[in-house]
């Protein structure tokens, strides 16, 4: 009988480990794995948005939702917008005090068990992104992992992430990470920082004791043409500033220099044009 109820107690297990398999394959609600929520901010980025949000609609990983923040569009995102209404879960289109507050408001419309920004132009790396992370349990407070960046060139290439510590900028690209939504709530985005609120939220959950988790392959493909990218100056200044305000002397006197000198050679060139 004990031989028995133990081969029983065995089969059963292969068969919720099959289900489970062939649940994460099919187009199904994933019963007991994360709910993932996609936040999409954009304003007139009609084409951008259509990119984006095709792209998310091919996942293969069901239990998510998407949210879209407008900020009160006068190009054709709005009806971008109604045209993608069956995969979009929540929008709202109205005026905000930039891409962080937009952000915010996403996160407060959320359910998910983990957020992810995909903003208008970004997208994921492959149909399968979502199944390949929550595939198994990570048990982390923020999952992360490579980029793929198209250089001038139009040739993409793997910008990889590195291991989590306390930097002087950010250690991954955020369109590559998911977020517990819970984090995003307890510290939201500090929208003073208008271009380096997610490098502030980040050092933020590291100096918290949150758990990272690193993954050797790509998440998004990433459009260099967002804003932190081509105000590159005005994002190095704002992270001195956040270093200035939540590291200690020690910290202070290893991360700033290396900002310092980077800042002085960008000034430095803006000056010989």
């Amino acid at each position: 009988d004990f031989l028995y109820s133990v081969g029983v107690d065995i089969s059963r297990f292969i068969c919720k480990f099959a289900w489970r398999k062939q649940n994460l394959s099919a187009n199904n609600i994933m019963v007991g794995f994360p709910k993932i929520t996609v936040i999409t901010v954009c304003m007139n980025a009609a084409d951008a948005l259509e990119r984006t949000l095709k792209n998310i609609s091919q996942q293969d990983y069901s239990n998510m939702e998407v949210i879209v923040v407008d900020g009160a569009s006068t190009d054709s995102t709005p009806d971008v917008m109604r045209e993608m209404s069956g995969l979009i879960s929540r929008s709202v289109s109205e005026k905000d005090k930039g891409i962080y507050d937009a952000m915010n408001k996403g996160v407060g419309m959320a359910t998910g068990d983990y957020c992810i920004f995909m903003n208008a132009g970004d997208e994921f790396a492959d149909t399968d992104t979502l199944s390949r992370v929550f595939g198994r349990d990570r048990c982390a407070d923020v999952i992360y992992g490579d980029v793929v960046k198209k250089g001038s060139d139009d040739n993409r290439y793997v910008k990889h992430a590195e291991n989590p510590h306390n930097a002087h900028r950010m250690f991954f690209c955020h369109q590559s990470s998911f977020v517990r939504r819970e984090c995003l709530r307890e510290f939201p985005f500090d929208i003073r920082y208008t271009m380096s609120a997610d490098f502030k939220l980040f050092k933020l959950l590291w100096k918290c004791g949150k758990k990272f988790c690193k993954l050797d392959f790509p998440i998004a493909l990433f459009d260099t043409g967002g804003v932190s990218n081509t105000h590159r100056g005005d994002g190095i200044s704002q992270n001195i500033m956040i270093i200035k305000e939540l590291d200690g002397f020690l910290d202070r006197l290893r991360l700033l220099p290396r900002l310092y000198f980077v800042l002085f050679i960008l000034r430095l060139k803006s000056c010989m044009k």
